[in-house]
């Protein structure tokens, strides 16, 4: 079996890119057998469809990898990493030869799986199936509504900030509903700027994809409206890269739809014995098996991770490539900039992550007249951010009317051509609107929103039920794990949103978010709560969660407690006994339940035992304070704490210590007003003060 003859149908192609294939296929090869583990046969497969698409269709600069003019390459399917690492050392990010011998080994820039923020040229974290397609549906999204940002009037394709999304995706991939909730939006979105090559190999690690995948992919996403191109091998199982450059080429000149190039490939080819078989998916292919697949790509079988100077030399000439589309895009981002100074300077506050001078001043104050849910409040602070904000936007998964998250007033992003004259949308419209609309798809929208971030520049919120945040916690986890500024409102809290039911109370849900590390999780006590909270979360920049009530909640009368200022801490004395003497002990509560412990403090200075009351609406922030203010919110010499919090008590005996207690609830809802559910559950001022007694 030899090489694929020379491409001489793609321009400028010659024998050196063939054997720059080769070597990248023996490269995935030696890579997983010095590791000893790892999946060596999607990287030998798609070595050429990486080569084609880095070095004739990507538009990137290897010395800049965050040009923000750059295409975008998502490997949907992490686990063959060396595939992007492959073409990553030839187009000169920095990545070495040694750092392939480093495959997989500790504190390696090529880690098993493609790490956002540890290797140049890594878009996002990949590996668990699916994710990949979300977020590239995030970032084409994005690079639409960046565009109306900066250049709407520009024609198709014509503005400097137009560019493609390219994926490689797989079966495992494609078999994951969240790619299925994302390509959907995809498709109703014509969102012509996004590339998905599928990989049809037929392998899963079980054996032939039959097992358990039969469907007619083509069939399904030409229903999602896409754009399908169907590419074969050739007649000895090479990928066939004539037809394969001619469907990316098509793919760009779309303007109305994504394409899904659907391409047939064989596993670790030509591996005399492996290929075509599950064996090759995730394991080594054996020294014996690796020696004859180099004698049939025509290498020497005794030499490892060999790259001839030639080879590499040829490779890196995409460097030169980048150079000229570098310096042709910049000429024209200066005309524009000379000609849109006030988009211009939004590129560059958003490029360098500063925030406008004096937003503070933004946010709304909440009268104590009137009760009002957190969740109302978060939808007035949004409104008063996005007024300064343009580059904050977002949407929910089909609840915006009762979890607040949507922009009065403005438009929804949908391309102009997507609603009929019936509906209610089609006269708010907008290819650039700031108003997304997930549907029923939370799978999806953590991801999508992954991606919108990782686009970089804006800021985006999505928002859903709590009990929901299940459907989100894959996409939720890679956030945390990438750090991205991702905003997710999550309503509904608790038991207060009655009588749906126990499927619809969160119980275990506020715990098991904090037990993501990096995510802050955010349950504020009123109104003025909320916006100062909203106010971190921006500052931060970084993955945060809103726990948000339906029902409605006291305002305080801050004249008698603390400012709301202190919420931004994570944890702060809301009020200390207005007797003036020392407190006996605490009572610290999130959300709903701090109107709970005020009242319980009353009742308990009617009792001569002073208390003092602290809301801790973000563990996480709490922890990042100076041990001295900790100290001064909870001292260590006053043992007698009392939690309460409408959920399981797990992770508060950090806070309580072993002499406190925890009001909470340790099993499911039940169908039944707020009230009722409180009262039936023991959240109660009696059940409260009767805690501190005990522990006294």
């Amino acid at each position: 079996m030899a090489p694929s003859p020379v491409n001489t149908e793609i321009l400028g192609w010659n024998d050196l890119d063939d054997q720059a294939i080769s070597y990248a296929r023996a490269l995935a090869a030696d890579a997983v057998q010095r590791a000893g583990n790892g999946h060596p046969g999607t990287a030998m497969a798609l070595a050429p469809v990486a080569y084609l698409l880095f070095q004739h269709h990507l538009r990137h600069d290897p010395r800049d990898p965050q040009w923000i003019g750059r295409d975008r390459f998502i490997l949907s399917c992490g686990h063959s990493s060396l595939t992007l690492y492959t073409q990553l050392f030839y187009s000169g990010y920095g990545l070495t030869l040694d750092d392939l011998k480093e495959f997989r080994k500790k504190d390696s820039v090529t880690p098993g799986h493609p790490e956002y923020g540890l290797t140049a040229g890594v878009e996002t974290t990949t590996g668990p199936l699916g994710q990949g397609i979300g977020n590239a549906v995030g970032m084409a999204m994005a690079a639409r509504y960046e565009r109306g940002l900066f250049d709407p009037k520009a024609a198709h394709n014509q503005s400097i900030f137009d560019h493609h999304i390219y994926v490689l995706a797989s079966d495992g991939d494609l078999q994951e509903g969240i790619s299925a909730e994302a390509s959907s939006i995809a498709g109703l979105q014509k969102l012509s700027n996004l590339i998905v090559i599928y990989d049809d190999n037929k392998i899963t690690i079980e054996g032939d994809i039959e097992l358990s995948f039969t469907e007619d992919v083509s069939a399904r996403y030409r229903s999602y409206h896409w754009n399908v191109i169907e590419v074969g091998t050739l007649p000895n199982g090479e990928v066939d890269l004539v037809p394969l450059n001619a469907a990316i080429n098509q793919a760009k000149s779309q303007t109305v739809a994504p394409t899904l190039i659907r391409l047939k490939t064989v596993i670790a080819w030509p591996a005399p014995k492996l290929q075509g078989t599950s064996k090759s998916h995730g394991s080594a292919l054996g020294a014996e098996e690796v020696a004859a697949t180099k004698v049939a790509l025509g290498l020497d079988p005794k030499e490892d991770f060999a790259m001839p100077a030639e080879v590499i030399a040829h490779a890196r000439k995409v460097l030169d490539r980048a150079a000229t589309l570098r310096n042709e895009w910049d000429k024209k981002f200066n005309n524009w900039r000379n000609e849109n100074k006030e988009a211009a300077e939004l590129s560059d506050r958003l490029a360098s992550k500063e925030l406008p001078k004096n937003w503070r001043s933004s946010l709304p104050e909440f009268s104590s007249d009137k009760e009002i849910s957190t969740r109302k409040a978060s939808g007035d602070v949004i409104q008063k951010l996005a007024a300064l904000l343009p580059e904050m936007w977002g949407g929910s998964a089909d609840l915006a009317e009762s979890n607040n998250t949507t922009i009065e007033g403005a438009k929804s992003f949908l391309p102009t051509s997507s609603t009929s004259s019936t509906s209610s949308t089609s006269s708010t419209s907008d290819p650039y609107g700031r108003v997304i609309h997930f549907g029923i798809r939370e799978h999806a929208m953590g991801a999508i929103m992954n991606g919108i971030a990782l686009h970089g520049g804006t800021k985006p919120f999505g928002g859903t039920f709590l009990v929901f945040s299940d459907y989100m916690r894959p996409s939720v986890r890679l956030a945390a794990l990438m750090k991205l500024p991702v905003t997710y409102i999550w309503t509904h809290d608790s038991i207060g949103l009655g009588e749906d039911g126990p499927t619809h109370q969160p119980v275990e849900h506020a715990a098991a978010l904090r037990a993501i590390p990096g995510l802050d999780v955010i349950r504020p006590a009123d109104a003025n709560e909320v916006a100062q909270c909203w106010g971190q979360v921006i500052e931060n920049a970084r993955p945060a969660g809103l726990l948000l009530s339906r029902q409605n909640l006291p305002v305080f009368d801050r004249s008698k407690c603390n400012s709301a200022t202190g919420a931004a801490k994570g944890a702060y004395i809301l009020r200390d006994p207005n007797s003036g003497e020392k407190p006996k002990a605490i009572l610290i509560a999130t959300g709903s339940e701090v109107s709970l412990a005020l009242d319980a403090q009353d009742a308990l200075a009617a009792k001569q035992i002073p208390v003092r009351v602290v809301s801790m609406p973000c563990w996480e922030w709490f922890r990042g304070q100076s041990s001295a203010y900790q100290e001064s919110v909870l001292p260590r010499n006053l043992s007698a704490r009392v939690s309460i919090e409408a959920g399981i008590a797990m992770g508060w005996a950090e806070f309580t210590g072993s002499s406190g207690k925890s009001i909470s609830l340790e099993h499911f809802g039940a169908s039944a007003s707020a009230k009722e559910l409180f009262a039936e559950f023991g959240f109660t001022v009696e059940r409260v003060t009767a805690a501190v007694e005990e522990i006294l």
